[in-house]
């Protein structure tokens, strides 16, 4: 049976296919703008530039700054530039930091986005912001965070390399994992949490043997997608709060430390929700042992397994656990003290679950 539910539907608009790049200009115009400032990593200028010079005249310039956590002052020297140049939207071109900058840019200023993923991030289709500065990593919840119009392309993703394609998919699974036993969970959430974790599932092993299956790619990207949908309708929990606290006090990857930290997560988490945590263990091949079954399927995958490899200092562990238990997020099991301190010095250590 059913139980009464709320759903509210996200008004991101949504373009997904193959070779899309040439829709950027008639979404600009869509969205009533005509001088768009076009944002990116370093390492991806080059792309982002191909693409401003695509968009001729609807495009004023290039801020190819982005950085992994969204630093408050990458989004100063961004601001600056738009003001600079009058820009009245952003197209960002990337993975999570691009994206990240893109929604810090319209916190502040409320100017539309577009947003063209080449990851598997999906914060694209939130309307959540995380930002570090002075080493913490805090988050807002606001509409004006939410990009107008996304813009997937199959074909953006087909050179993502393999170790990215792997920790950006599980980081993605992530978002879907929470969606399931968020407080604010309903069943049409679920059904997309689900549809995207499995997707993935088939997706991300196809990929580590032929990186260029187009068919896994679409798979991959429609998976981050609807797991993306997910994190962006309900209330994430204790996996998200490591991970910012991680992430953001010892400058670790994002991805990568999603990718480590999940199993430990869903393992902590099944002892207080089995039920709405089964499918999950149903698709990596354990009903019982979900956190398992998800550690055993990252390291066939090649994927980090420890905090350590990731750069963590084992003396950073009682930090790390201070910090998560100040303001924690709602958790369906009990934060104790004791318990997130196993947690976190299992994930630092890389130490099997279920042994």
């Amino acid at each position: 049976m059913v139980q009464p539910f709320t759903y509210s539907g996200l008004p991101t608009r949504v373009r997904f296919g193959w070779d899309m790049l040439g829709e950027v200009a008639e979404e600009i115009r869509r969205l009533n703008c005509s001088r768009a400032l076009v944002l990116c990593t370093p390492q991806q200028e080059q792309d982002a530039r191909n693409l401003a010079e695509q968009l001729g005249n609807l495009a004023v310039g290039l801020f190819p700054g982005a950085a992994m956590h969204t630093p408050v002052q990458v989004t100063k020297q961004a601001l600056a530039l738009m003001n600079q140049l009058g820009a009245d939207c952003t197209i960002a071109l990337g993975g999570g930091s691009t994206i990240g900058l893109g929604k810090a840019l319209a916190w502040r200023l409320d100017t539309p986005q577009i947003v063209i993923p080449t990851s598997y991030a999906g914060s694209e289709v939130t309307p959540i912001l995380g930002q570090t500065e002075g080493g913490r990593k805090t988050t807002v919840s606001d509409p004006k965070i939410l990009p107008e119009t996304v813009i997937y392309d199959v074909n953006l993703s087909a050179t993502l390399p393999v170790p990215m394609t792997v920790t950006s998919g599980m980081n993605a699974m992530a978002h879907a994992v929470e969606g399931l036993y968020a407080k604010e969970r309903n069943p049409i959430v679920s059904a997309m949490a689900l549809e995207g974790i499995a997707a993935l599932a088939r997706a991300l092993p196809a990929l580590v043997e032929k990186p260029d299956d187009q068919k896994a790619r679409g798979d991959a990207l429609y998976g981050a997608w609807l797991c993306g949908m997910v994190l962006g309708q309900v209330g994430m929990a204790l996996h998200h709060k490591l991970c910012h606290t991680l992430g953001g006090t010892f400058n670790l990857p994002h991805a990568e430390t999603h990718c480590v930290v999940l199993p430990y997560a869903i393992a902590f988490n099944a002892v207080a929700a089995p039920e709405l945590l089964r499918p999950v263990g149903e698709i990596f091949g354990d009903s019982h042992d979900p956190g398992a079954a998800l550690q055993a399927f990252a390291r066939r995958l090649g994927a980090p397994t420890s905090l350590r490899d990731l750069g963590m200092p084992e003396d950073g562990i009682e930090k790390a656990v201070a910090i998560a238990t100040q303001n924690p997020y709602w958790n369906p099991r009990p934060l104790v003290e004791d318990d997130l301190r196993d947690l976190i010095t299992r994930a630092w250590s890389g130490a099997r679950i279920g042994e």
